[in-house]
């Protein structure tokens, strides 16, 4: 037997809503856990890798 799709719907619904209160629950106490940004998006600064490059330090190879 299969459920309405409005019973699917409001379960849904349901958790979908429980699941951001957990998450804003955790957020209270912990704060965030997560950086805004990651390692592999664009630099701040402007510079390109050649900078990088010529900037490396001996210790690193190359």
């Amino acid at each position: 037997m299969t459920e309405p799709a409005d019973d699917a719907d409001a379960r849904a619904s349901a958790a979908a809503a429980e699941e951001a209160a957990r998450r804003r629950r955790l957020a209270e106490v912990f704060g965030d856990v997560l950086p805004e940004t990651s390692s592999d998006e664009p630099r701040p600064s402007g510079r390109d890798d050649r900078w990088y490059e010529e900037n490396r330090p001996p210790h690193h190879g190359g």
